[in-house]
């Protein structure tokens, strides 16, 4: 027995348990005790995981604000390096295969007066120039942009398709808060289109913004697909809305992704040439196609402008046919020849055996018109000769794609050369601005 006056609660307690002893009996009370420690776990297993939630909460927030302060070279490539960030990311082997988390923008929900399907039409900083307008124009027009067609009768053949060249899904995934854009036509459409409910046209060229509003939207809204042909200066570059020009850009210089084949290789050979030490990429525009739409004939011998001459009347949309070669250069209007290339790379001050990677197909005359070239400067390069076959056999008879890769080194160069004010000069200059 206890003492009342010092242990009564302790007394009372304990009668009262072995009174509950009685009435439930040993299992139960088992029971009872069981179900008190369930509860005392459960408590702590919800702790854990409200404080795993929080953990991850924050790591999502500041994995948010890296994708706005974090740095440059960080946030995928191409882009623009400096010298200080021109080397590989310094990422451990394991870290480097995580992909980065996409955050997709917000899908932009508005009534679709229609489908626009583009052909496009040129080599490939043409239809680049091409793709960034007819993304512009849907936007403008509130319709539904389908996946554009590149061009496969050109100069080139080149047979490549857009996924060929470009990451789609990026495409399509970047732009989803400015236009809806699908890879083809769903199949109710397709049908009115395999009929030939669709209406097919070529638009004016270097129209402005509003001539898409009061002509082209009402054919759209008419027939509901329309296809537009050569689409290349389709657009007015100048006097278009802020909004129109930054939406441009956007898709130029972030929408139009190369595939990550193209990518990869393209690091390649930017990292062969950062490994002998600083480099400039010289965009030497005197293929044979430039010379024949040109008409710009100057140092080439009576067959040559003659062969120059029956290419420029075998495409029938190159509209000048007659040219006076001698006028146009006087004009300013004829790409650097080699050797003048020459002469004004000596002028500038240019290292002579400093490397010079020419991007460009293949050059008319051959070695002949690149001798004083080579001689001038002897360090010429190309991906052909930084790269073993086997790495340019998926490209090969692909003009467009080994384009891309002149692109991308184009971009990376420490000095960016072009002998022609054309569609690459433009777009690389912008680019790397």
């Amino acid at each position: 027995m206890c003492r009342v006056e010092e242990t009564s609660g302790k007394c009372d307690y304990r009668k009262q348990w072995e009174m509950k002893i009685k009435m439930f009996g040993e299992g139960k009370v088992e029971k009872l005790k069981n179900s008190m420690v369930s509860r005392s776990r459960m408590k702590l297993w919800m702790i854990r995981a409200l404080t795993t939630i929080l953990i991850w909460t924050c790591f999502a927030h500041l994995m948010t604000l890296g994708e706005f302060f974090g740095p440059k070279l960080l946030k995928g490539w191409p882009s623009c390096f400096t010298h200080s960030t021109s080397e590989l990311p310094l990422v451990a082997p394991e870290l480097s295969s995580i992909p980065p988390k996409l955050i997709l923008p917000p899908k932009r929900l508005y009534k679709n007066n229609g489908y626009l399907m583009v052909s496009c039409n040129g080599g490939l900083n043409q239809m680049r120039a091409a793709i960034c307008d007819m993304v512009a124009i849907a936007r403008y027009l509130n319709v539904t942009l389908i996946v554009p067609e590149l061009d496969k009768t050109s100069f080139w053949n080149d047979p490549s398709e857009f996924k060929d060249i470009f990451d789609v899904d990026h495409f399509i995934t970047s732009l989803r808060d400015e236009v809806r854009i699908l890879k083809e036509l769903p199949p109710r459409v397709q049908h009115r289109v395999d009929q030939g409910m669709f209406l097919s046209m070529q638009p004016i060229s270097w129209s402005d913004i509003s001539y898409y509003a009061h002509q082209i939207l009402p054919l759209v809204q008419k027939h509901k697909v329309v296809q537009l042909n050569k689409t290349d200066a389709r657009l007015a570059n100048n006097n278009l809305p802020p909004e129109i020009q930054k939406l441009r850009c956007r898709v130029n210089f972030n929408a139009l992704k190369f595939t990550s084949q193209i990518e990869e290789l393209g690091r390649r050979v930017v990292k062969i040439l950062r490994e002998k030490g600083p480099f400039l990429v010289l965009h030497l525009r005197y293929e044979m196609d430039m010379l024949a739409f040109s008409g710009c004939t100057h140092g080439c011998n009576s067959d040559e402008e003659e062969e120059l001459t029956r290419m420029r009347y075998a495409y029938p949309w190159w509209k000048e046919k007659v040219i006076n070669s001698e006028m146009k250069r006087k004009e300013g209007l004829c790409p650097l020849t080699p050797e003048e290339t020459a002469l004004v790379l000596r002028a500038l001050g240019i290292d002579r055996n400093v490397q010079i990677y020419i991007a460009a197909g293949e050059i008319y005359g051959g070695e002949r018109r690149m001798a004083p070239l080579a001689e001038a400067f002897p360090n010429l390069v190309r991906k052909e000769t930084l790269l073993v076959r086997s790495d340019l056999k998926f490209f090969q008879n692909h003009s467009s794609q080994m384009a891309a890769l002149d692109y991308l080194v184009s971009l990376e160069s420490d000095i960016f050369v072009p002998t022609y004010d054309g569609n690459m000069a433009k777009v690389v200059e912008g680019h790397r601005r």
